[in-house]
């Protein structure tokens, strides 16, 4: 038996028993250079309920925490805010090894977990509005659908004031801190913008609506414990990562460019260079980021708070480069908004890639200011010129 791991108290009768993945790096396409945690909660009732679980993998590291507060058999009901298997992976076995006599979940969320693990009766619908007494302590219910999957749910902890928040203002990091103020405040900032951007962009309008309802739930709000990363338990903490997700929902257009390229020969590169060049002359902000070292969910990260967007492509079998088109289609299921662009390219006998890259942008609703540049083979003077009045022109567009 694995009792190697302990419980950290939260509140009175709340306690984290989740797991810590240091060694996660990639999450469905999403470079975790941090790692990431699975957060879990046991809330001590006549009801003893635990709120969400952790990956399959992590499901002895759980127990073992869950262990070092109370007896498992003890846990008679599961909250399954979100059934996506990183929270609900391990619900299978609890519900296998222990009494559970519940597990409560979202219409889509018992439809979900009923495909995953076929839970069967065991499985009880809620909905907003509802409340699930624990026997002195209640938990009520707000569905949050499409944040970010269709089942997914808060449920706040009514008697201590703690909202958990499934998905919704966490990120992937992984520390041996709980607290969001005890880590350094740039890396809190950086890492929920990346999560924001990877994971919740392009559902910005849904975003809006549930921090524009939000007042009207009356929730006297004292901690929000998210399933990922340190919870928010200071009263300024949870008013800033509120105001930050309002600020990257509503994506407003600043004077920040970035500008993204690969390159064969570095023809493409030395147009980049121009193109960025001209940027700064013209009073942007430039984040020069070639493809060959940054990952895409970096550049969707940078885009979070931009202006515009600039892609460089060589042609290659008439189309986009491989690394160029890889971002570029990741970008396009994330939807950015407000966005100002613009495609530059080397190439050798055709040059289609400004062509289709200008097509993609348009395809995303950028406002794409101009035909791409393109050079055959090695850019001249007067080519990287033409990029530089192109950064220039992009930046009198942004450059309030």
């Amino acid at each position: 038996m694995n009792n190697a791991f302990s419980a950290l108290k939260i509140s009175d009768k709340v306690y984290w028993v989740g797991a810590i993945d240091w060694g996660l790096r990639n999450f469905h396409g999403y470079k975790t250079s941090r790692g990431s945690t699975y957060n879990a909660f046991l809330v001590l009732g006549e009801k003893v309920t635990l709120i969400d679980t952790v990956k399959p993998k992590f499901y002895d590291e759980m127990m073992s925490r869950i262990r070092s507060v109370i007896d498992p058999a003890d846990i008679k009901y599961i909250v399954s805010n979100h059934s996506e298997m990183d929270h609900s992976g391990a619900i299978p076995q609890v519900v296998r090894d222990l009494n559970i006599e519940k597990v409560f979940a979202s219409p889509k969320g018992v439809e979900a977990l009923n495909e995953h693990f076929a839970l069967g009766d065991i499985l009880e619908t809620v909905k907003t509005g509802d409340k699930i007494s624990l026997g002195g302590a209640t938990l009520s219910i707000i569905e949050t659908r499409m944040l970010h999957w269709p089942d997914s749910m808060f449920s706040f902890y009514e008697e201590e004031g703690i909202l958990f928040s499934n998905d919704a203002f966490g990120m992937h990091l992984a520390t041996a801190e709980r607290y969001a103020e005890e880590l350094d405040p740039w890396i809190i900032r950086y890492e929920a913008a990346k999560y924001y951007a990877n994971i919740l962009l392009h559902l910005s309008p849904i975003v809006l609506n549930l921090l524009n309802k939000l007042p009207s739930f009356n929730l006297d709000i004292k901690m929000i414990a998210p399933d990922h990363g340190p919870i928010w338990r200071r009263p300024n903490d949870i008013q800033m990562i509120l105001d930050w997700y309002r600020e990257w929902a509503e994506q407003k257009p600043t004077r920040k460019a970035v500008v993204i390229y690969d390159t064969m020969w570095e023809s493409t590169a030395k147009m980049a260079a121009a193109v960025a060049d001209g940027l700064i002359c013209g009073g942007a902000t430039v984040e020069l980021m070639p493809l060959e070292g940054t990952h895409r969910s970096d550049v969707v990260t940078e885009l979070l708070d931009a202006g515009a967007l600039l892609v460089g492509s060589p042609t290659m079998n008439n189309q986009i480069y491989p690394t160029v088109a890889d971002v570029m289609n990741y970008v396009k299921g994330l939807k950015p908004k407000n966005l100002v662009g613009a495609s530059f390219g080397s190439h050798g006998w055709s040059g289609e890639a400004t062509k289709h890259l200008d097509a993609m942008m348009k395809e995303i609703n950028i406002d794409v200011l101009d035909e791409g540049i393109k050079h055959k083979y090695v850019p001249t003077k007067d080519a990287l010129m033409a990029c530089r009045e192109l950064g220039l022109l992009v930046a009198k567009r942004i450059v309030q």
